[in-house]
């Protein structure tokens, strides 16, 4: 078989089954693993695929409007190691704000009953900490998108207009150096929270950087720390360091492994 065909027969898989692995390629198509890792490195270097630790995912278009069920199946081995991460840096006591974004979602479910108040828009989290006990929630009022299981509108960009919290966890749809991008209507809140916040973390896996996703809320001025899952580039390495941007990587540094 061809690699052409081969590729193809990669992608149709990933439409069926969301994600695929190294050995699923190896006992699919019955090639070695040095192969399969090239098939997936060309996939890449197409933007075709987004690799993961042992495999792939696929790409979503920015402009795609995906349902709150579909972003559950992209949520990667990647965005739970920043989640987990992040989750350690809450400390007891505080007030902290978590946005509706599946990375920040993996905050909630790893601060494992920590003494803390949360405030938040995303109905998921909320549902998910109200089993913590020592977890105070705060659910924004307003408007609730049933797909993407939120609450947005005027109420809730009021409301964060009166709180002062200790850090705010944010998730974006796209990372570049003249700023941060989401959709319109959840980038108005986005900045709102980090207006209202002592310190600001950023939450974005590799896939993010140097992409837009159409609505600038906000730019680095308003940000303190990113966590990611890798190094990025040496060129953005001087750059955050310019912008005095904590950069945290989980430990162990999260690689592409096949």
């Amino acid at each position: 078989m061809f690699q052409e065909e081969r590729m193809q027969l990669i992608i149709e898989h990933l439409r069926k089954h969301n994600r695929i692995s190294a050995d699923d390629i190896v006992s699919l198509f019955d090639v070695s693993r040095d192969t399969a890792r090239r098939d997936l490195i060309k996939l890449e270097e197409q933007d075709a695929i987004i690799r993961t630790r042992g495999g792939a995912i696929l790409p979503v278009p920015p402009d795609e409007h995906r349902s709150y069920k579909d972003r559950l199946l992209h949520i990667s081995d990647e965005k739970r190691a920043i989640g987990k991460l992040a989750a350690a840096i809450v400390r007891q006591g505080e007030h902290i704000i978590l946005d509706s974004s599946t990375t920040v979602q993996t905050c909630a479910e790893n601060l494992n009953g920590k003494s803390c108040t949360v405030i938040t828009n995303s109905i998921y989290s909320a549902e998910l900490l109200s089993n913590h006990t020592a977890v105070e929630i705060r659910l924004l009022g307003g408007k609730v998108d049933k797909e993407q299981r939120y609450v947005y509108g005027t109420s809730v960009i009021e409301t964060l207009s009166h709180y002062y919290v200790d850090k705010a966890f944010i998730g974006i749809g796209g990372i570049t150096m003249d700023g941060f991008s989401a959709s319109e209507e959840e980038g108005k809140i986005k900045h709102k929270m980090m207006q209202a916040a002592k310190q600001v973390i950023v939450l974005a896996d590799h896939s993010k950087f140097d992409r837009r996703y159409g609505y600038r809320f906000a730019d680095w001025s308003l940000v303190n720390m990113l966590i990611t899952d890798q190094w990025p580039s040496q060129e953005w390495r001087t750059f955050l360091a310019e912008q005095q941007v904590e950069i945290l990587i989980p430990e162990p540094t999260i690689e592409k492994e096949l």
